[in-house]
């Protein structure tokens, strides 16, 4: 090993987060067949294994809101506490992203604030579909303007769109439903000018972008020939490159090579996905990026993405790995 990583995709799950979410309906989330089991032990043997020095963690699918924005305001925090505890029992190896209760905009920004100021959270994760809105809505316009006013740090996560009875063929969602709703929330985000509007605000993109790698010349297309006056900003290709990119999931042998077509070098971080890909599927995807060849002339995949998060992250501590 070269260098350590730093996972900007990694999830916790605690028992009282999935005693909610399952009193909610999501006993089998997003089509799963049960929850993972997580520990912050479990977890440090897969960073110690694997050359993982520091873990962002967040919270995956279904997020924090079930219906009820006093039920999400109240998860939003529990959560949100409980991973700034973790941050503080383990320091260095654990940081993590804030929830927020959307599609409650007013709960979301005193979530920000609390999550930010009080609890030191190094950025926010949303859902890539908040119960049905998707993150280009207009009603969402004060948590974008808030988040671009602290400069900080947006993680995307998929989850399930409101259509999944119909499209996702009776298999899991993350399969094949993530992949698109990840293109669909940043395709909105394109086009809303959303990222045209919020030049401070950073955004990073999971599983290699999704099938953005794909359909970037298309959306573009369509934004710059088609659609005129009704888009926003400079063309998608060009806000593409300005967000950053997650390399979680089967990254090798096709969909990070398309990923590298779109966008630069300095915008590619690890991610491992754990505790959702589990163990021994983790470790295949980080053996396969260690084996790849290397990103540029004098550098590693570990040395790259690692040099990328901490000029993402400049407050996060270095420590040697344990």
């Amino acid at each position: 090993m070269t260098a350590p990583f730093v996972d900007v995709h990694a999830h916790f799950v605690t028992p009282s987060y999935i005693r909610e979410a399952t009193a909610a309906g999501h006993v089998h989330p997003d089509g799963m067949d049960q929850w993972p089991v997580w520990s912050a032990e479990a977890h440090l043997e897969l960073m110690d294994r694997h050359g993982i020095d520091t873990a962002l963690l967040s919270m995956s699918s279904p997020g924090v809101h079930f219906g009820d924005d006093a039920a999400a305001r109240r998860l939003a925090r529990q959560v949100n506490e409980d991973a700034a505890g973790l941050a503080a029992e383990y320091p260095g190896r654990f940081g993590f992203f804030a929830s927020v209760p959307l599609p409650d905009v007013d709960g979301s920004l005193e979530e920000i604030a609390y999550g930010i100021d009080h609890l030191g959270a190094d950025g926010v994760v949303l859902m890539t579909n908040a119960l049905g809105k998707y993150l280009g809505d207009s009603s969402f316009e004060p948590v974008f303007a808030e988040l671009d006013r602290r400069r900080a740090v947006v993680f995307l996560h998929p989850t399930s769109p409101v259509c999944w009875e119909q499209s996702a063929l009776g298999r899991p969602r993350p399969m094949v439903e993530y992949i698109f709703d990840t293109a669909r929330t940043v395709t909105d985000l394109l086009m809303s000018g959303v990222i045209a509007r919020h030049p401070n605000l950073t955004v990073i993109v999971p599983h290699c972008g999704g099938a953005l790698p794909v359909l970037a010349d298309r959306i573009n297309e369509f934004m710059t020939q088609f659609l005129g006056s009704q888009s926003a900003g400079p063309n998608a290709l060009e806000q593409l490159r300005r967000l950053y990119y997650d390399l979680a999931g089967p990254a090798m042998p096709r969909q990070l090579p398309a990923l590298q077509q779109l966008v630069p070098p300095d915008r590619l971080l690890f991610g491992s996905d754990y505790c959702w890909t589990p163990l021994p599927v983790a470790g295949t995807h980080i053996a396969a990026i260690d084996a790849a060849d290397p990103p540029t002339e004098g550098a590693t995949w570990r040395s790259l993405t690692t040099t990328n998060a901490r000029r993402l992250f400049p407050g996060l501590a270095h420590q040697p790995l344990h």
